[in-house]
């Protein structure tokens, strides 16, 4: 018997969970708004070597793979518990036990998450990227390893009064006045964020902070990626929220991380793919000796496949 106590890997933590296994796992399992809609049509029955996937476990399965039409979301949730139970089956035959552990949130794994975990454990081996691999990955990609570019920034809010155009065009055209007013005194941008700006950043003289990419509505970023250091610009720009007069103070170029510096987190980047990797070619290999009615599982596909 193959006997898999607590502690059994003590890297676990820094792998991916295998794309195979059931989202439940996570502990989103909850009663969300997916979860209260009616349950979608079973296409098929399921069987894995005779052993049914209930349209009940599908249903409740499918609220972790949305997806554009109904059968394509059903086709992954029952692509995942047929997995699972394929996982479960090996495991009993190999007479494998574990104990159910604490992920770094302190939830605790189902009695079936570690006895499919400590299966994995002991079948697969990802393989220890070399420091020539790991550079080589660094030199292709260096992009990746490149701290963002900062931009401080300040914005002046101007909200229309009401959702009609012509509110939104009044609001257009304070702006388009405070601007023609400031101009690109940062003093006197300051003083009008105070008296007028709609967001509470007025308090701050109408300052974001410094934001990088993904930090604020794109709009509203790329028109402050496009000005001129300590300029204000000539358009203002329109957002759900209303009409932002826009200054950039500077913008901090990003810098290139050392390869010294990143070489670790490369090296489990690496390892935790090459692990998935191995994971989803082990899983193939089962559901190929394996009955498996109402759903495909398809054979791996080695990185850099078409």
């Amino acid at each position: 018997m193959s006997n898999i106590t607590p502690g059994r890997d003590p890297n676990r933590a820094k792998r991916p969970q295998p794309v195979m296994m059931s989202a439940c796992q996570s502990g989103g399992c909850g009663g969300g708004a997916l979860a209260r809609r009616a349950p979608p049509p079973s296409f098929s029955q399921v069987r894995v070597n005779g052993t049914e996937i209930t349209p009940e476990a599908i249903a409740r399965e499918i609220q972790h793979h949305p997806a554009p039409e109904p059968e394509t979301a059903w086709k992954e949730a029952a692509r995942a518990l047929a997995i699972r139970e394929l996982l479960l089956q090996e495991a009993r035959r190999c007479e494998i036990e574990a104990e159910p552990q604490a992920d770094e949130a302190g939830r605790i794994e189902t009695d079936d998450d570690a006895v499919i975990t400590a299966l994995l454990e002991e079948k697969i081996a990802a393989a220890v990227p070399s420091d020539e691999e790991c550079r080589r990955f660094y030199d292709v990609q260096p992009e990746r390893f490149r701290t963002p570019d900062l931009f401080e920034a300040a914005h002046i809010l101007i909200e229309p009064e009401g959702e009609k155009e012509g509110a939104w065009a009044e609001a257009e055209a304070q702006a388009r006045a405070i601007i023609a007013e400031i101009g690109d005194d940062a003093a006197a941008f300051a003083e009008v964020a105070r008296q007028m700006s709609a967001c509470p950043s007025a308090h701050q003289d109408g300052s974001l902070g410094q934001v990088r990419r993904g930090d604020l509505l794109p709009e509203v970023q790329d028109a402050i990626e496009a000005l001129r250091e300590e300029r204000t610009g000539r358009e203002p720009v329109r957002s759900r929220y209303g009409w932002h007069v826009l200054r950039l103070a500077r913008k901090i170029e990003g810098r290139q991380l050392p390869y010294d510096l990143v070489k670790g987190k490369i090296a489990e980047m690496l390892e935790a793919r090459s692990w998935s990797v191995s994971a989803a070619r082990y899983v193939a290999q089962l559901a190929a000796g394996a009955e498996i009615e109402g759903i495909v599982i398809e054979a791996a596909v080695e990185p850099g496949a078409a």
